[in-house]
């Protein structure tokens, strides 16, 4: 779960997967009141389960479980863990009736994304499960079944057990599901021009019609040549197979370069969507996994080479089958009862042989694409695994990956050889079955030497589709998984719909608002902001402060329009941000992440990513922030090399140039996320300087920091944020004074003496 700053577990709740406390909130027993169930009511312990109300849960998120096992799991957790808190006890239930993929996770209702529900709450000293009426109230079922309707206020600062299920997945091959956009998407292009169609259809009509010439040849040299000795009628023959090979040749090349055109066409513009869609993902909602991600991808590949290669030819091929055992038949008689029965059964070979791989294919791609995530993170990451000597703990899950997919491997080659060496064997079942009824054929007087040979090779014909159908029906896994992979791409959201009006407002906007906004992560129960109304005009300049993870980069996220609000909006002047055009956003919005992220490249392409500033303002702007100072202590100047990830450059560098980047689009509203966190002194100076000079009178300027001083030099307004929600708002001498002597009360709370130690200050002796 991703969290809005540096801390992984302050703003999200953990999810329990073993009896260890959880973050967030603390056990039931506590003395501080947010942590009581309820606000007014004192418990001597941690509240013991309800089964039922479980049971009710559990049935609502369709986890099936019998309600004796449940009950019976649930004294058996409030007997052995009698002051843990209930998500530690409800972890160990899950654990006790082996529920896979069900996960807890504790947390207060104020803090809960409503959208989440079904979920239990803790009220009125009893536990209920809480679900979403018809009428937009809350409804809460007791165990035994009754119900009340209450509004969400009475809810606030009630203690709350929510489950996490697995999604419920579709078993159904993705070629065949419907609305699959990754198929829809390779078969548009694919035939989004039919004249290579026609003309491959054509080239593989006659190609096959002259592959007849072959066993006719040899029958008639067989039964007239050889007999005869007739030499000028096997050179006329052979005048005419010259002609029929030349023929065959130029026509299969033909249809493979036009199959090769279609192929890179193909791939041109297939891809290019695909990573267009990839670039314009909503950043909240697409998949954690860089490695994951680009294995998904790059499972194009091989949809394209299966539908612009190998099918064409085996779909075009596969009919004509038909007509050889057609031939047969005509030639040899009842021979073709031979082909014509072993076919079928081919087919049904390929079929049942895919099925089979259907469960392994899918094992394997996802193990395969979890060892691409695990290789991604380990060389982003190889600084902290080698200074903290964990090398051998990730070379030890690559090797467990890596030995899952050797015998998913090893399980499919057994099954795709099986069933390859099975069809060679029917092959052979069919020549030698042709030939003994040949024989017979032969001794009745029915059929001649030349013509049982011309069968035997017109039965070529027939096998080798029979063999290439087999593997079409493996290949063909491969195929359905990828497929897959790239649909759940295609199916994440972009962050502009495409082919939506969006609005170009002609005037620079005077404000930006937040109404009722709040958001949340995809599949977290929290609310990593949630705010009310807020309203911010030009010429503020804003700081926002608070603890970490208290929601300050999430908000400014939110604010640049990366982050899609769950519920509420976020307008930019009078225009809500997510109908304005992203170009004219970029323009207006200038944003600096709290980890910029430098790509592969020179130092000056990495200051203009857009390649459109000039020289003079370019220098300017290094000058004006030191980045000058980097490319003069390297002989390349501003073509200093940068590798992935801006490798070679400290933090502090790294910082500046993201900082260049923000001031060289001189925007209406700055985000600044922590702009001076990896800055020495001197440097810091310098960049509040240029901040200064730069950020023009009617701008709108945001600075998330956790530094007062820092706020107080550059803010005309302080909001400080915790768990999500604006605590405080006003002129910065008024909130930071605030602050202050809020830290100092708790700092004086903290040291105050306890009743023991004023007791043994007085001398009273310590009653046990």
């Amino acid at each position: 779960m991703k969290t809005d700053s540096k801390s992984s577990s302050t703003n999200s709740p953990e999810l329990i997967n073993s009896p260890e406390p959880i973050n967030s909130p603390e056990p039931i027993n506590s003395p501080e009141p947010n942590n009581s169930p309820e606000p007014n009511k004192k418990q001597s312990g941690p509240p013991p389960l309800s089964a039922e109300v479980l049971k009710l849960l559990l049935d609502r998120l369709g986890v099936s479980v019998q309600a004796g096992a449940l009950n019976k799991s649930c004294a058996k957790a409030d007997q052995q863990l009698p002051m843990a808190n209930p998500a530690q006890r409800l972890t160990a239930v899950i654990k006790d009736l082996q529920l896979k993929q069900v996960q807890a996770a504790q947390l207060n209702w104020n803090r809960f994304d409503q959208r989440r529900l079904p979920a239990m709450v803790f009220h009125q000293d009893q536990w209920h499960l809480v679900e979403q009426s018809e009428d937009g109230l809350l409804l809460l079922t007791q165990g035994n079944g009754e119900h009340q309707q209450v509004p969400g206020d009475q809810l606030e600062n009630c203690l709350l057990l929510w489950l996490r299920t697995a999604p419920e997945k579709a078993e159904k091959s993705a070629f065949f599901a419907k609305g699959n956009i990754a198929a829809r998407l390779v078969l548009n292009e694919v035939f989004k021009e039919r004249r290579w169609l026609r003309d491959t259809l054509i080239a593989s009509l006659v190609v096959n019609l002259l592959a007849i010439a072959t066993p006719i040849f040899a029958m008639q040299v067989y039964d007239r040549v050889v007999p005869t000795l007739a030499y000028a009628t096997l050179h006329t023959l052979v005048a005419g197979m010259v002609l029929v090979i030349v023929l065959n040749w130029l026509l299969k090349t033909i249809r493979a370069r036009i199959l090769d055109s279609v192929s890179c066409a193909v791939d041109k513009a297939v891809s290019q969507q695909v990573f267009d869609h990839v670039v314009g993902l909503q950043l909240d909602s697409r998949p954690r996994s860089l490695g994951t991600l680009a294995a998904q991808v790059g499972g194009l590949d091989q949809v394209r080479q299966f539908f612009t290669s190998s099918v064409i030819f085996s779909l075009v091929d596969l009919p004509f089958a038909l007509m050889f055992i057609g031939f047969i038949a005509l030639i040899g008689g009842p021979i073709a009862y031979v082909y014509a029965l072993l076919l079928p059964l081919a087919l049904i070979l390929g079929w049942l042989t895919q099925r089979r791989l259907r469960t392994l294919m899918k094992e394997q791609m996802m193990r395969t694409n979890e060892r691409q995530g695990l290789l991604v993170d380990t060389i982003q990451g190889a600084e902290s695994i080698r200074s903290s000597n964990a090398g051998w703990r990730f070379s030890e899950q690559w090797q467990q990956i890596t030995n899952t997919i050797s015998k998913y491997n090893i399980q499919q080659k057994a099954i795709s050889n099986r069933a390859t060496v099975t069809t060679n064997s029917l092959g052979m079942i069919a020549f030698v079955g042709a030939i003994i009824v040949g024989v017979g054929q032969i001794e009745a007087g029915n059929l001649t030497m030349g013509a049982l040979i011309a069968c035997s090779l017109l039965g070529g014909r027939v096998i080798a589709p029979m063999a290439q159908s087999v593997q079409l029906f493996t290949q063909w896994q491969n195929v359905s998984q990828a497929l897959q992979m790239v649909n759940q791409v295609l199916q994440q959201d972009r962050d502009r719909p495409i082919g939506k009006a969006l609005l170009i407002p002609d005037q620079a906007p005077d404000k930006i608002e937040l109404d009722s906004v709040s958001f949340s992560y995809p599949q977290s129960p929290v609310k990593q902001i949630d705010i009310s109304q807020l309203s911010f005009k030009s010429g503020e300049r804003v700081a926002l402060l608070g603890p970490i993870g208290s929601g300050k980069s999430t908000l400014l996220k939110v604010l640049a329009g990366l982050y899609r609000p769950s519920t509420g909006r976020v307008r930019l002047g009078n225009a809500d941000l997510w109908e304005i055009d992203p170009h004219m956003v970029a323009e207006q919005i200038g944003y600096l992440p709290q980890s910029v992220h430098l790509f592969k490249g020179t130092l000056r392409s990495n200051l203009d990513l857009s390649g459109v500033t000039g020289d003079s303002h370019l220098l300017k702007i290094s000058e004006l922030l030191g980045i000058d100072r980097i490319a003069a202590d390297n002989p390349q100047g501003m073509d200093l090399e940068i590798s992935e990830g801006g490798e070679g450059l400290s933090g502090g560098q790294r910082q500046l140039v993201g900082l260049g980047r923000v001031f060289l689009g001189q925007p209406k509203i700055w985000l600044l996320d922590e702009p001076t966190s990896s800055l020495d002194s001197e440097t810091e100076k310098k960049v509040l300087e240029a901040i200064q000079s730069q950020v023009k009178k009617d701008d709108i300027l945001f600075v998330s920091t956790h530094r007062p001083g820092l706020a107080s030099k550059l803010a005309n307004r302080v909001l400080v944020i915790e768990q999500g929600q604006v605590k405080e708002d006003g002129k910065p001498e008024m909130v930071i004074a605030k602050m202050m002597a809020k830290q100092a009360g708790n700092r004086a709370q903290q040291q105050a003496p306890t009743p023991r130690q004023n007791r043994l200050n007085k001398g009273t002796p310590d009653v046990i």
